[in-house]
């Protein structure tokens, strides 16, 4: 009995070691994780796991409609987005009268990582610089069917040897490199942005700072090792700062070179450009990538009252010839025209479809104003007849 009395002592503090042990290392990751950004997504992911949403500051998202038009925005309206990791918040912008006000801020519910470039695929890492949103980055399927797709990695992203998909805006609260903003408040996010790009806009601008580009909060992190590019990054911040108009973007020498954009150039083709340099930079990573030209002329912004100027044929070729074929992924209002399939001639009395499907068999009957039958003598011998 007194063994039994001291096994059990023996195993009750061994446990108990143990749990202290898994606690602290617990915390320990924690606290490399959250270390210098954000510890309160923590809390909000609690929050959220436990039914406390929406969380403080969220706008109310059931009455879209009626913030719209207390403020002066038409439905459609084009759309900006700013990200600010460090302050876990995402704001919407939306065009009146040639510049763009503030609409709404919503709290970041979560996001992975630190303060910083994500550099390659499974870091965990979000993303910081300047990307854009069309129309093929809504995404309506999969586990998040409402999100906005960033378009990471964008062409300086590339440039500097960078790796990874999918980061996304989506629903939830948990993240693994994307941005987690709860299902409610994507809701109304996406159908801005779908909203904006219906109403014509061709791509929707998305900057992701680290911090709001302050000179005191660079200064806080004038040593870290990513000082240098958020100093590149606060010259975009510092443009819509001053013009309320997102900047024209491009992308050289390792660099995003920023201009001030004019009101008719916002939502022109072309939204992150590349240089000579960067995009030999690229082709270089992808030696077997073929230049693709396209086959209609490039439209180019013009100011309000002037007709806009058309690049001639031969111009739009040189142009595109200097953009690797990658790049049309990258840039994705420059597509390059897709090669037209080999087509096999018909056969006079062939027929244009397979007669085994009841939907061929409708189509010709309304074309031919006859009934058409798999077992006709002269359509059953045709070699043609075949499932494709």
């Amino acid at each position: 009995m007194p063994f039994t009395r001291k096994l059990s002592r023996w195993v009750l503090i061994s446990g108990i070691a143990l749990g202290v042990a898994v606690a602290a290392s617990r915390a320990e990751a924690l606290s490399i994780e959250l270390k210098d950004a954000a510890p309160d997504r923590v809390e909000r992911q609690r929050a959220a796991a436990t039914g406390r949403l929406p969380l403080p500051g969220t706008p109310d998202v059931a009455k879209t409609a009626e913030r719209l038009a207390e403020k002066g925005f038409a439905n459609g309206a084009q759309m900006f987005i700013r990200i600010f990791k460090s302050e876990s918040e995402l704001e919407v912008w939306l065009e009146k009268n040639g510049r763009f006000e503030h609409f709404a801020t919503y709290p970041i519910c979560h996001w992975s990582g630190t303060l910083g470039p994500k550099q390659r695929e499974g870091d965990k890492q979000t993303p910081e610089g300047f990307y854009t949103i069309t129309s093929r980055q809504l995404h309506h399927v999969g586990r998040w069917p409402r999100s906005l797709n960033l378009g990471f990695p964008n062409a300086f992203d590339q440039a500097m040897g960078r790796s990874g998909s999918y980061i996304l805006v989506h629903g939830g609260c948990s993240s693994v490199g994307c941005f987690a903003m709860t299902n409610p408040v994507i809701g109304e996010i996406y159908d801005l942005a779908a909203a904006a790009l219906r109403g014509g806009q061709r791509h929707i601008p998305a900057h992701v700072f680290p911090f709001r580009m302050t000179g005191d909060n660079l200064a806080k992190h004038a040593t870290s090792e990513w000082a240098g590019f958020w100093s590149n990054l606060k010259e975009g911040y510092d443009s819509f700062e001053k013009t309320r108009q997102p900047p024209r973007v491009s992308v050289c020498s390792n660099r995003y070179n920023i201009e001030q954009a004019s009101p008719w150039e916002v939502g022109a083709e072309n939204p992150l450009a590349v240089c000579g340099a960067t995009a030999a930079a690229l082709r270089s990573l992808a030696p077997s990538a073929q230049l693709v030209p396209i086959a209609n002329p490039i439209p180019q912004p013009s100011p309000p009252g002037q007709e806009p100027s058309i690049l001639s044929q031969p111009e739009a070729l040189e142009q595109t010839a200097r953009v690797p074929a990658e790049m049309f992924e990258l840039l994705p209002n420059l597509k390059p025209v897709p090669a037209r399939a080999s087509v096999r001639p018909r056969l006079a009395g062939q027929p244009p479809c397979n007669l085994a499907r009841p939907s061929c068999r409708k189509f010709v009957a309304l074309r031919t104003g006859r009934p058409a039958k798999v077992a006709d003598v002269r359509l059953r011998k045709s070699p043609q007849i075949r499932p494709r």
